[in-house]
C-alpha cells in the first residue's frame, strides 16, 4: 500500500514539473505578400500537377487554369513540346494516349468539349517509359512546353521549380510521350 502511494506522489510530482505546451512559436513573417502568377494574355494559365513514378513508368498531370475573364473552350489534346537544359526543342514523339507505352484506361478515353469559366481547372496527364536498352540515353527534357490546343499560344513549365527533386522527361531510349485529353 505504502508502495502505491508513492508512486502516486511520484507521478503526481513529475507531472506538476512537466511544463504544459505553451503557444505554437510565431510563423516568420514576410515584408511582400506571396507572388501570384500573372495570368497570360490569352487567359489560361498552364501548370504541372502531380507526378507518379514506379519501375520506370512515369505520369505528370496537367493542369490549365482559366485566370481570364471570359469563359475558356476547349475540347481535344494538349500540344507538347518537350525542352532540354538549354531550352532547345528535343525529338520526342507526342501521340494521343498511352498506347504502346503502358496501359492506362483514362489515356483512351476520347476528348469531350468543356468550357471554363473563370476559375475553373481543366486537367490532362502525360505519360512515358524509361527504357534505355542501349546503354545511351538520349537528352533529357528539363521544361515542357505547352498549348491549350493546337494553334494557341506556347507556355513553358519548369519541371524543376515544381518538384524540388529535379524532375526530368527522362525518355531513354523510346522518345515517346503520351498525352491524354483534357477532362475536368
Amino acid at each position: 500500500m505504502e508502495r502505491r502511494l508513492l508512486l502516486a506522489c511520484l507521478a503526481l510530482v513529475l507531472a506538476a514539473c512537466t511544463p504544459e505546451p505553451g503557444p505554437p512559436p510565431p510563423s516568420p513573417t514576410s515584408s511582400e505578400p506571396p507572388v501570384e502568377p500573372t495570368c497570360p494574355d490569352s487567359g489560361v494559365r498552364a501548370s504541372v500537377g502531380l507526378e507518379e513514378a514506379a519501375m520506370g513508368l512515369r505520369v505528370i498531370g496537367l493542369e490549365l487554369t482559366n485566370c481570364g475573364d471570359a469563359p475558356y473552350h476547349l475540347d481535344g489534346y494538349p500540344s507538347l513540346r518537350v525542352l532540354g537544359p538549354e531550352g532547345e526543342q528535343l525529338d520526342v514523339r507526342v501521340q494521343h494516349g498511352a498506347e504502346g507505352i503502358a496501359t492506362i484506361e483514362s489515356f483512351e478515353v476520347a476528348p469531350e468539349p468543356l468550357t471554363l469559366e473563370t476559375g475553373e481547372v481543366a486537367g490532362a496527364s502525360i505519360v512515358w517509359r524509361n527504357t534505355d536498352t542501349s546503354g545511351g540515353a538520349q537528352a533529357v527534357g528539363h521544361t515542357v512546353s505547352i498549348a491549350p490546343a493546337r494553334g494557341e499560344p506556347w507556355q513553358p513549365v519548369e519541371l524543376d521549380d515544381r518538384f524540388p527533386n529535379g524532375l526530368h522527361i527522362d525518355l531513354g531510349t523510346t522518345g515517346t510521350l503520351g498525352v491524354s485529353a483534357w477532362h475536368r
